[in-house]
């Protein structure tokens, strides 16, 4: 009988040390993660390279950019929430690039004050980041969603039909700038 107690209480201590020792490594991994150096916003730092994804993203090809203006990556959840954001300047927008058929597997742009409803959905959506400091330099919704704007939607999830997650592209053509700008929240 005193040998069946400390056989179970031997193994209610084993069980309770794997417990203990996955709490430790969870936590220690949750700390690493959150404070460790690799994530962090970084604050205008990025490079040519960095951006290219953004033109060949929306079919204008990343050859014809300048320089990247202003950026933003913010530092990443275990969910994956984030806020990022471009201002790139580019050498030449045709409005005709941004008004003619979709080419490819490319989506198609739509004019800022014509938007369809899950377009409008997804800039609404980012609305309210709009008025973080951090990007303080990304245009505002009213001017986003006028005529002198193009909005090329990448991509946007939806829970419940409300945006949850969003991947847009803006072009001002009247001073080559490309704006670009997703959220997860």
């Amino acid at each position: 009988m005193k040998l069946r107690i400390v056989g179970v209480l031997r193994n209610l201590l084993l069980v309770w040390g794997v417990f203990s020792l996955l709490a430790v490594l969870g936590l220690g991994a949750f700390i690493s993660y959150t404070l460790g150096p690799g994530n962090r916003d970084r604050i205008d730092t990025a490079s040519i390279n960095d951006a290219r994804f953004v033109l060949n993203l929306c079919g204008l090809g990343q050859d014809r950019i300048e320089k990247v203006v202003r950026s933003f990556v913010s530092s990443r959840s275990f969910t994956g929430d984030h806020l990022d954001a471009y201002a790139i300047k580019v050498t030449h927008v045709e409005l005709a690039e941004l008004t003619g058929t979709p080419v490819s597997f490319h989506g198609r742009w739509y004019r800022g004050d014509q938007l369809p409803a899950v377009v409008r959905d997804a800039t609404d959506f980012i609305g309210g980041a709009l008025n973080d400091d951090e990007i303080a330099w990304f245009p505002k919704l009213s001017e986003l969603k006028s005529a002198g704007v193009y909005i090329y939607l990448s991509s946007t999830y939806l829970s419940d039909g409300s945006p949850t997650s969003v991947q847009l592209v803006f072009v001002r053509p009247a001073d080559n700038m490309v704006f670009y700008f997703s959220e997860k929240t």
